[in-house]
């Protein structure tokens, strides 16, 4: 058993290696590892069939061991890197970790089977995004999830629009009305799915409603053009590998006001260089469209990869700045705080839309047609394109008319 452990924990420092981790944090993990596995022999535990029980009960043991030797319990998130390391060395020896619940009710096995269908369907028969299928399966698990708990598997068969109404009901309170209606909307494609397989004799998609909602009763948040030249200038200071990445990142969403997935997935050959032009997959369509290279984009990305990106095998343009050197997925966390690093504070949401709607209204005002408009933002539809006309009410109010009469009143 002490070799197998040895060429576990030697597996693991590879693994760590390979990845980039600092030399440090390969010497902790593999600290963390073989304490636990010490605790395994100890106990007579195989680390083929530890359970996420017997892993829980290995820190209770060790939450002990340190009350024991510093006479205080540790903080809450002394765990965080014994366990991130226990998992790693878990995920070597049995394959996936953590793993799958065991079934052990016919309902509980039911329900995951109605659930595996349905994502079958929607990939399969529907072709939707990968985010857009979460988000229906999250509201699917949900939703069989609170109508087993309060009748069984059977009530399916005998669901009526009275007690959708308190599904409803349920996941309203905190939820504004735009989200509430995205909930009728995605169950909806629940029930029908159900129906269309027979476990709901009647279709009561019809009578699944959300709340009213009025065309762009909403102005989305945006960014002036001094506040993205701040937040630009204040991340160019930043000359960490970082830094420069983010700069590249803030460059292509203000000039192309690109979504965060199309970032994301931007790949090293979508860069003609020779040719100076950049290739675009759009995620809601998965059409391609190709925008010219422009000068201040260009430069920047070619800054981040001479001088900022890791050495890694993917393809990705965008690698995270620690390890596991692995392609972004999410920009929130980043716009986010370089939105705070520079002083700007945009009403409501700060994610990578708001540099999206800002090159909206910018070319609304240069008198650009939407037909146009849509194509460089990859909207299916024109009706996509009108949600931001409401953005640009500076001029709407310059060409705003007089209401006869309103000079008596003034």
């Amino acid at each position: 058993m002490l070799k197998l452990h040895d060429e576990l924990i030697a597996e693991l420092s590879n693994l760590l290696t390979t990845q980039n981790y600092n030399p440090v944090v390969v010497a902790n993990h593999r600290l963390y590892a073989r304490a636990f596995l010490d605790y395994l022999a100890e106990c007579d535990m195989q680390v083929e069939t530890v359970t996420p029980a017997q892993v829980d009960q290995y820190f209770a043991y060790a939450i002990r061991d340190f009350e024991a030797q510093y006479g205080r319990p540790p903080c809450a998130r002394w765990q965080m890197l014994p366990r991130t390391s226990i998992n790693k060395l878990l995920r070597l020896a049995q394959g996936k970790w953590p793993p799958e619940p065991e079934m052990t009710e016919p309902e509980t096995a039911y329900r995951q089977a109605i659930c595996c269908e349905y994502e079958a369907w929607l990939r399969d028969e529907r072709g939707l995004a990968s985010a857009t299928i979460a988000a229906l399966m999250w509201e699917a698990r949900n939703f069989l999830r609170w109508r087993f708990e309060r009748g069984g598997a059977a009530s399916l068969g005998t669901l009526s629009i009275v007690e959708v109404d308190l599904y409803m009901d349920m996941r309203a309170p905190g939820l504004r009305r735009k989200s509430l209606a995205d909930v009728a909307e995605r169950l909806r494609s629940v029930v029908r799915y159900l129906h269309r397989t027979g476990r709901i004799p009647t279709d009561l998609t019809p009578h699944i409603i959300g709340p009213m909602l009025y065309a762009y009763e909403d102005v989305p948040s945006t960014l002036d053009k001094s506040q993205i030249a701040a937040v630009l200038a204040t991340t160019k200071k930043d000359g960490s590998p970082r830094g420069m990445r983010d700069f590249a990142v803030l460059q292509l969403l203000a000039t192309y006001g690109l979504r965060e997935g199309e970032i994301c997935r931007l790949r090293l050959e979508d860069v003609n260089w020779r040719g100076e032009s950049l290739r675009i997959r759009h995620t809601k369509t998965n059409a391609y469209s190709y925008m010219p290279l422009l000068a201040p984009v260009g430069e920047a990305l070619l800054d981040y990869l001479r001088h900022g990106r890791p050495q890694v095998e993917g393809r990705e343009i965008f690698i995270r700045s620690c390890a596991p050197y692995i392609a972004m997925t999410n920009l929130y966390g980043m716009i986010r705080g370089r939105l705070a690093a520079a002083g700007v504070e945009p009403p409501g949401k700060r994610g990578a839309h708001v540099f999206r709607h800002a090159r909206a209204v910018e070319l609304l005002r240069a008198s650009v047609p939407q037909k146009i408009i849509g194509d460089v933002l990859g909207h299916r539809s024109i009706e996509s394109t009108n949600a931001y006309l409401k953005l640009a009410t500076d001029d709407l109010r310059a060409v705003a008319l007089d209401v006869p009469g309103s000079e008596m009143l003034s």
